[in-house]
């Protein structure tokens, strides 16, 4: 069985990451999710396991101390990261696996696992991002803020990612996700 392939999907707050990432899902039953773990209280609608493992700091702390994470990063001062143990198991398995991480969390993935695929998830315009972010209402807007500056040093890393993706029609964007995937599984045989 051939193993699984590793695509490490980043952009900016806003630009559609996860609405992408949740249809390529649902259009191939053989591609994994890495749900990730975070530090930060859910917000409405977040399902445990499902959106993130939410921990405590003491709890994130200890498995990173054992050596138990892929990655991890803080962000807005919370802790992210992605357990390390289920991504190589589907992989073993032969699945194709996606992490929804940002920039800081791919390069340490290219790092430790250089087979990655990384994709950068790019947004119409800077104005169309600010929006988004804005129209979100789920935060401060001290947080806001924070999260349109991290935005700003986002987008400044999508050069170093393998493919670049603008997200301006949600279904284009998807099926060019899907066709870099097609693409990527193609170069094995």
């Amino acid at each position: 069985m051939a193993k699984g392939k590793l695509y490490v999907i980043s952009g900016p707050s806003g630009a559609g990451k996860g609405t992408i990432c949740k249809k390529v899902l649902e259009a191939d039953d053989n591609i994994r999710f890495s749900v990730s773990m975070t530090t930060r209280n859910p917000r409405k609608g977040e399902k445990e396991a499902v959106d993130y493992f939410f921990v405590s700091k003491e709890a994130f702390e200890k498995l990173l101390s054992e050596g138990g994470l892929l990655e991890h990063n803080l962000y807005v001062n919370n802790y992210y990261g992605t357990p390390r143990k289920q991504v190589i198991q589907w992989l073993e398995e032969g699945h194709d696996v996606i992490l929804e991480i940002d920039y800081h969390g791919a390069f340490q993935v290219r790092e430790s696992y250089p087979e990655a695929i990384l994709v950068f998830i790019l947004p119409p315009s800077v104005e169309e991002l600010k929006a988004r972010i804005i129209g979100r209402g789920s935060e401060s807007e001290e947080i806001m803020n924070k999260r349109l500056e991290e935005a700003m040093n986002d987008l400044a890393q999508a050069d170093k990612y393998d493919y670049r993706v603008v997200n301006e029609n949600l279904d284009a964007a998807v099926a060019e996700v899907q066709q870099i995937m097609m693409i990527e599984k193609s170069k094995e045989a």
